[in-house]
């Protein structure tokens, strides 16, 4: 990965600096980098979990930064820090550029149409150094794409922290060193030092951003992970390293064991933890403090030294080519396993991954990197270093400007159907049964497919308003007019996706409606079969139901699965409900939809809607009979709905019904579709309830 103030070998410079950067070049730490980034590339391409070599990258861009900047503040030599950050985004980028447009082009040949969008998304995020937020935002999105269908560009979350703190840490030097130049100033400040002012700040840093980092991992691992914030520790201990090392001196039998401990605990963390699901809190200091002992140790003269081994020419040879090996061998494995169709790749085919990501990074650094770096016109002048940033820039933005835009014209045009062409669950109904024109194009296009989930999104408030912090997630949507009957949707994503039907009748009809919604929990007694966090959660939704007293809640009353046996009902279902039939409170039970084990629209895009691969049997999608059947007559109030027949029809579960995507994803119906069977959908509420 980057480090441009770091140990790789020097470019032509002046003989003076020149010999200052060949004092500076540590071969081992090289080879550290090297190893690092085969730990990456091997724990994703065949373990399929995190390593902790990113953690290690992390940590040496932060030791190499402020070794660089010290020697510049001890030296008298001015930080130039505009030049500096020109002098790193000119390195940085040219090779970022070359390997988003290469996932570009991947993207367009090899990955569906409807994940077009969210590659989109996140180029511009990589080239502007802010994926991670962009990933932080969607990781604690349960709709989020699952690691089968990872996005290319995901790897660059590092890259995007890696920036940001390149250009924050020149500022915390600059700013320091200005602070002791003000203290020298007061009385008794003459004996104060850089390094020692450097030490309290990043010791500062680290202590405040670990105790958030085992925070926020404990509560919302998901976000933590690509939190900036949550990182910053590990640059800083980095930098602590740096100004520490000087005075830091094992003799040489001690450093050869802590190489050798150093390199065995830094190849085991992804085996003996489980990273992915703990990083980047406490744990996280495992293989940050490995790769510091490793550092710590040094060269140590000994014929045994683990130095000898990182100091081997393969290993510095590869640890010149780690950033573009970073940046090539996760886009090949997601676009090669998109490709096949492949859930992971085996050892011959992980060989070739790994053969192809070394060959392309050799090619890039050889004939992108160091040609823009041995450049000497841009080194003259700033502004000649700020024309080639741009430039670069301006390569990949006009593409991706340009597919954007087009793609925002598809889908007009798409949105623009005549609504005849596209009746969605109509044409299954046996009374109404319209034929749609065979041209017509799919609903809702590609573009707009990942975002068309159903949902209310006004707080509660009011009456509706509760103080369960678990419950914060509370959602209302209330009627202009008198308010007729008040409902409270409980359970998960399945419950969310009826409100596409439930909540415009609610409105013509008067009805308020509550959501007390939580990803992946299906409203029920408490079980072993869920999570200690979902029991708490419908326990605390009971409660508010049976304090709030609404007219009826409306749940999801079976539950789906991929495989065998495909459809059961919910555990602790009637035990859950059962309170507020007793209560007086009506209950809705809606039949789940199928799901199944591959991306529906996705298969279409690739086979078109009348493959059988996109058309599962009935008999292995919903069971027969239903489970429903279980719950009939059990309690006063519980009122049952099976809209199945307009999901499944003549013995298949299309992913497609006229002309309407019936499935965004595996196992979630489009809004788009289940507003197609608001006239069903209502026709069935009533006749169950006897509402009028």
């Amino acid at each position: 990965m980057s480090g441009t103030t770091d140990g790789s070998k020097p470019a032509k410079l002046p003989k003076a600096a020149a010999k200052s950067r060949k004092e500076a070049f540590r071969p081992e730490v090289q080879g550290l980098r090297a190893l690092a980034v085969l730990m990456v590339v091997a724990y994703h391409v065949w373990l399929g979990r995190v390593s902790g070599g990113v953690d290690i990258f992390l940590l040496v861009s932060a030791f190499l930064l402020t070794l660089s900047f010290v020697r510049k503040a001890e030296a008298g030599r001015p930080f130039g820090l505009l030049a500096h950050w020109l002098h790193l985004f000119k390195r940085l980028l040219p090779a970022a550029v070359v390997v988003i447009l290469g996932i570009l082009a991947g993207t367009w040949l090899i990955l569906p149409q409807n994940r077009w969008p969210q590659v989109l998304d996140q180029a511009w995020a990589s080239l502007l150094y802010v994926q991670n937020w962009l990933l932080a935002d969607t990781a604690v999105d349960y709709y989020a794409q699952d690691h089968a269908g990872a996005s290319p560009l995901q790897h660059f979350w590092s890259l995007s922290i890696q920036g940001q703190v390149f250009i924050l840490w020149p500022l915390i030097f600059a700013g320091s060193a200005g602070l002791l130049a003000l203290l020298r100033r007061l009385p008794g400040g003459a004996r104060s030092n850089y390094r020692g002012l450097l030490a309290l700040v990043f010791g500062a840093v680290f202590a405040v951003s670990l105790a958030y980092s085992v925070e926020q991992t404990a509560t919302n691992q998901a976000y933590a992970y690509f939190d900036t914030r949550t990182r910053l520790w590990e640059f800083a201990l980095g930098s602590l390293l740096a100004l520490a090392l000087p005075y830091v001196k094992p003799g040489q039998a001690l450093r050869v064991v802590l190489g050798w401990l150093g390199l065995a605990a830094m190849v085991s963390c992804g085996l003996l933890l489980t990273v992915d699901r703990s990083f980047p809190g406490y744990v996280a200091l495992w293989p940050t403090l490995a790769a510091a002992g490793i550092i710590i140790a040094g060269q140590t003269g000994s014929p045994f030294g683990v130095d000898r081994f990182l100091s081997s020419r393969p290993l510095v040879a590869l640890g010149d080519n780690s950033y573009a090996l970073y940046l090539w061998h996760w886009p090949i494995l997601v676009l090669a396993l998109a490709a096949t169709g492949a859930e992971a790749p085996n050892l011959a085919e992980g060989m070739g991954i790994v053969g192809a990501s070394i060959v392309l990074a050799v090619l890039t650094t050889r004939f992108v990197e160091k040609p823009l770096r041995d450049w000497h016109w841009p080194q003259r002048r700033a502004w000649r270093t700020a024309v080639v940033i741009a430039a670069c820039g301006a390569v990949l933005a006009g593409p991706v400007a340009v597919w954007q835009t087009t793609l925002t014209a598809e889908e007009s045009a798409t949105a623009a159907q005549p609504r005849e062409l596209t009746p969605g669950a109509a044409a299954l109904h046996p009374e109404n049964a319209p034929v749609p024109v065979a041209g017509a194009k799919i609903i809702p296009g590609p573009s707009a497919l990942d975002n068309d989930w159903a949902g209310i999104y006004a707080p509660c408030t009011g009456d509706n308003a509760t103080s369960d912090p678990i419950l914060q997630g509370c959602r209302q949507e209330v009627p202009e007019g008198e308010v007729t009957k008040r409902i409270v949707v409980l359970g998960d994503s399945h419950s969310q996706q009826y409100l596409g039907a439930l909540a415009p009748i609610a409105a013509a009809r008067g009805w308020e409606l509550v959501t007390l919604l939580m990803p992946a929990c299906r409203f029920g007694a408490a079980s072993e079969t869920r999570n200690a966090e979902c029991n708490a959660y419908n326990q605390a939704s009971a409660a508010y139901v049976l304090e709030h007293r609404p007219d009826a809640v409306f749940t999801v009353a079976s539950l789906t699965h991929e495989e065998a046996p495909f459809e059961t009902g919910i555990p602790g279902y009637l035990e859950g409900v059962r309170p507020f039939a007793e209560a007086g409170i009506e209950i809705v039970g809606i039949r789940d939809n199928p799901r199944f084990t591959f991306n529906m629209p996705e298969c279409v895009q690739r086979n078109g809607p009348h493959a059988p691969e996109c058309n599962p049997s009935l008999a292995e999608s919903l069971a027969d009979p239903s489970p429903l059947e279980s719950y009939r007559g059990k309690l006063p109030g519980l009122h049952l709905m099976d809209l199945s027949d307009f999901i499944c029809a003549r013995g298949v579960c299309p992913a497609v019904v006229g002309n309407v995507y019936v499935y965004k994803d595996d196992n979630h119906l489009t809004r788009t579709y289940v507003e197609t069977m608001i006239p069903m959908f209502e026709q069935r509420l009533l006749a169950a309830t006897g509402w009028r």
